[in-house]
């Protein structure tokens, strides 16, 4: 798993998921959140990998 900053354009990204949130109602922006979870999952593709990063982000508050 990747901890450090792996991203080209991390602002860029940020800024691209915030606009997609735009406008949506909450129930809307849950699903957005869900669907871009499952798609990239998919390109990880690596279990090990995926509950490792799982783990990691329930450890922050």
């Amino acid at each position: 798993m990747k901890t450090t900053l792996n991203l080209q354009d991390a602002d860029g990204f940020y800024e691209q998921l915030l606009d997609a949130h735009h406008e949506l109602t909450p129930q809307q922006s849950e699903l957005l959140n869900a669907r871009l979870i499952m798609l990239l999952a998919n390109q990880v593709g690596d279990a090990k990998v995926l509950k490792e990063c799982v783990e990691a982000a329930r450890q922050f508050p």
